[in-house]
């Protein structure tokens, strides 16, 4: 059962905001405005990358950066990626195992320049009056999967001694209702929305988070082609600072963030999204996170969750973790754990 604190990203903040917290003036003469394009991977939403895009955009963040930046939302269908290998786009979203699943499968020129979630974004829910206490108590039990019985699933499993023999895997698609009418046990859950959605019509849930268990899982990046990681980092540099800037803001003052938010998705409920970015602060905490700042990653942490993709079926073949992401445009921006400025 999830129950983190992410109370060490509110140090995390005031030494953002008190490395990077200039006078509201025009950019610098030396830095000339540059024209960005940033799409989100989903619809307009409060995930933790896209709001850290909102707050720099509304509260001037950007444009102290020198950046104009275009901020669209992806239609589905991989339209974010496709986009951002036609030029048509410089920065994505994308959760780190899809990264290396690219970088795996297709040999795309893709790399993560930052991390938000700091374990993975999916969880496994039963309803709060449930039995089951563990995932060893899956036995027995009717277990939904989504697409396929995914690679952390699978390590929970072992780690947790269940044998998966005795579990009923049952494909549920993509709504929870199936756990409101019990005609499921488990359901796989998006963490940061989907238990506050059974919760607001009247079914709280449990969740089992397999980085719990000791499965190795990250979450959500920025993407961006390796071209312009190699020929314009200074680029990439300013977006990165803005936008930790922004998330920084969004921890150290939510109310003012969700107002932002609900500006880009008015469609959406505001309660919601309030559950929704305090879900996304507390996935974006754990030790790298604490040690090194906002948005940080290492190599270790790549390289044990390629191993337990390779392990579980995630991905076919190994590649050079150091092809799928880099650190280089955060030591850009980064002194003794504080951003610097400009």
């Amino acid at each position: 059962m999830i129950t983190r604190s992410y109370g060490f990203l509110l140090a995390a903040a005031m030494l953002l905001v008190a490395g990077c917290t200039p006078p509201r003036t025009a950019a610098p003469a030396e830095i000339q405005p540059r024209a960005l394009t940033f799409m989100a991977g989903y619809k307009p939403q409060a995930n933790l990358p896209f709001v850290g895009a909102y707050v720099a955009n509304d509260m001037g963040y950007f444009a102290e950066q020198g950046l104009a930046v275009d901020i669209q939302h992806s239609t589905g269908q991989g339209e974010h990626l496709k986009l951002l290998l036609q030029g048509a786009v410089d920065v994505t979203t994308a959760d780190a195992d899809s990264v290396l699943k690219r970088r795996a499968e297709q040999d795309l020129p893709i790399v993560a320049f930052a991390l938000f979630g700091q374990r993975g974004s999916q969880a496994y829910a039963v309803l709060e009056d449930s039995n089951i206490r563990s995932p060893k108590d899956f036995e027995g039990k009717v277990v939904g999967y989504k697409l396929y019985q995914s690679p952390d699933y699978l390590a929970m499993l072992e780690r947790s001694g269940a044998d998966r023999s005795r579990i009923d895997e049952v494909s549920v698609g993509f709504d929870p209702r199936i756990l409101v009418e019990r005609r499921i046990d488990v359901y796989p859950v998006f963490t940061s929305n989907e238990p506050d959605l059974l919760n607001r019509i009247g079914f709280p849930t449990r969740l089992f988070d397999p980085a719990d268990y000791g499965v190795a899982t990250l979450g959500l990046t920025y993407l961006t082609r390796r071209e312009l990681v190699e020929q314009q980092p200074d680029l990439l540099a300013r977006f990165l600072k803005a936008t930790l800037r922004g998330v920084a803001m969004s921890q150290s003052d939510s109310e003012a963030a969700i107002d932002i938010v609900m500006r880009y998705a008015p469609q959406e409920q505001r309660p919601h999204q309030v559950a929704m970015l305090k879900a996304e602060l507390e996935m974006a905490a754990g030790p790298v996170a604490d040690r090194l700042g906002l948005g940080w990653t290492t190599r270790e942490q790549w390289q044990a969750l390629q191993d337990s993709l390779l392990q579980y079926g995630g991905v076919e073949r190994s590649v050079d973790v150091d092809t799928a992401f880099t650190d280089q445009i955060l030591r850009r921006i980064y002194r003794d754990r504080t951003l610097v400025w400009p």
